[in-house]
C-alpha cells in the first residue's frame, strides 16, 4: 500500500457555543434554535456550551433585555422591570471566561444583546426607541477582546458554506497547536509547521514566510516555552482571513511540480483543466485537489501525504451542494403532481 494513502489523524477542537443553539431550550422565551450545521458538528467537536442570561439568574423564560446606551456607557436593561444587570453581566463574562480551558474557536447566538458578535441593536433608552447604533453583545464583545483573531461565529453565518469551510479550517488547525504546546518542544513546533506549510500559504504568504523564519532561527530546548507562545501570536492571524482562489491555485501548482517527471502529458492536462474550471468558477476546488490527492497516494509524496492542506478537518464535515449528493431522488416526482 502507497504511503500516500494513509489517513490523517485529527485534534478535537474545543468550542465555547450559546447553549440555545441545538443544546438546550434556554431563549427568553423557552425555546431553542435549531442549526443542521451544530447538530452535524456534535460528534466531532468538544463543546462547552453557555448561556449567560441564564447563569446570572434571569431564568426561563424570561422578560428581554435590551443595551442601552446613557451618557456614552453601555447598559444592559430589562425594560419590563427596569432592572440594570451589567455588573452582574460583566462579572459573570470575567468569571467564566477566566475559568475555562484553552479553547479554539467560539459559536455565538447571532444578535443577542449578551452573546451576539455583530449587528446588536444599541438603544437610546429602555422605553420603545430605534436604535443608535449597532456592535457586540457584552459577553460577545468580551470575547472579541479577549480572543482577537480566533475563529467567532455566529449560527447564522455558519449557514455560508465558504465561512463554514475556513472556520473548521481553523478550529482543527489550533486544535492541533494545542498538542505542540501541551508538549512544549521544538520538534513538536518544527513537525506542526512541517505539516502545515501549504495551508498556511495558501491563506497568507507573509505570514507563512514570518512563520518559518520564526522556527529556523530558534533550535534551543531552553526557549521552547517562549517560542511557542510567539508561534501562536503569528498563526492566528495567519490564518485569519480565508485563502482566494488564486492562492489555492498557486499551492496546488506548487505541489504538482513535485510530479513533473512521472507524470503524462495527458495526465497533467487533466489536472490542468480541472485547475482552469476552479479558476473559472464553473468547478469546485475538490476537483484538482483530488486529482492531485490520487497522486499523492499513487507515488508515496511522504512529504504532500502530510500537508493538512489537503485534509484540513475531516471528510465527514465536508459540504455540498444538495444536488449533487441527493440519492434515489425522482426527478419528474413534482412535474407528476402537477395539475
Amino acid at each position: 500500500m502507497a504511503q500516500g494513502s494513509r489517513k490523517r489523524r485529527f485534534t478535537q477542537p474545543r468550542v465555547v457555543i450559546s447553549r440555545c443553539i441545538e443544546f438546550e431550550p434556554v431563549r427568553y422565551d423557552g425555546g431553542i434554535i435549531p442549526s443542521r450545521e451544530v447538530a452535524r458538528l456534535k460528534p466531532y467537536i468538544e463543546f462547552l456550551p453557555v448561556c449567560p442570561e441564564v447563569e446570572i439568574g434571569l431564568g426561563i423564560p424570561r422578560e428581554t433585555i435590551r443595551i442601552v446606551r446613557t451618557d456614552g456607557d453601555d447598559h444592559l436593561i430589562q425594560p419590563s422591570t427596569g432592572r440594570d444587570v451589567t455588573r452582574e453581566m460583566q462579572t459573570f463574562c470575567t468569571r467564566f471566561l477566566d475559568g475555562i480551558p484553552p479553547v479554539d474557536g467560539f459559536i455565538l447566538k447571532n444578535r443577542s444583546p449578551t452573546s451576539g458578535i455583530n449587528g446588536v441593536r444599541i438603544y437610546p433608552s429602555a422605553q420603545p426607541s430605534a436604535p443608535v447604533a449597532y456592535g457586540p453583545g457584552f459577553f460577545g464583545g468580551e470575547v472579541l477582546r479577549r480572543y482577537p483573531g480566533y475563529p467567532i461565529e455566529d449560527e447564522g453565518r455558519l449557514r455560508n458554506h465558504r465561512i463554514l469551510d475556513h472556520f473548521l479550517t481553523r478550529i482543527y488547525t489550533l486544535a492541533d497547536y494545542r498538542l505542540v504546546e501541551e508538549a512544549g518542544t521544538i520538534d513538536a513546533l518544527v513537525g506542526f509547521h512541517s505539516h502545515n506549510k501549504l495551508l498556511l500559504m495558501a491563506h497568507n504568504q507573509t505570514g507563512y514566510q514570518e512563520l518559518g523564519r520564526l522556527v529556523g532561527s530558534h533550535t534551543k530546548q531552553e526557549e521552547s516555552t517562549d517560542l511557542i507562545a510567539r508561534y501562536r501570536l503569528l498563526l492566528v492571524p495567519t490564518i485569519a482571513r480565508a485563502p482566494t482562489y488564486a492562492e489555492n491555485i498557486n499551492v496546488m501548482l506548487h505541489s504538482v511540480g513535485r510530479f513533473k517527471h512521472q507524470l503524462k502529458s495527458e495526465e497533467k492536462a487533466v489536472f490542468l483543466d480541472a485547475l482552469e474550471s476552479y479558476r473559472a468558477g464553473t468547478g469546485t476546488l475538490a476537483g484538482p485537489k483530488n486529482i492531485l490527492k490520487s497522486w499523492i497516494a499513487r507515488f508515496g509524496d511522504e512529504y504532500l501525504n502530510e500537508q493538512t492542506f489537503f485534509a484540513p478537518y475531516p471528510d465527514a464535515l465536508m459540504e455540498y451542494p444538495a444536488e449533487e449528493t441527493e440519492r434515489g431522488r425522482d426527478l419528474w416526482a413534482d412535474f407528476r403532481k402537477a395539475p
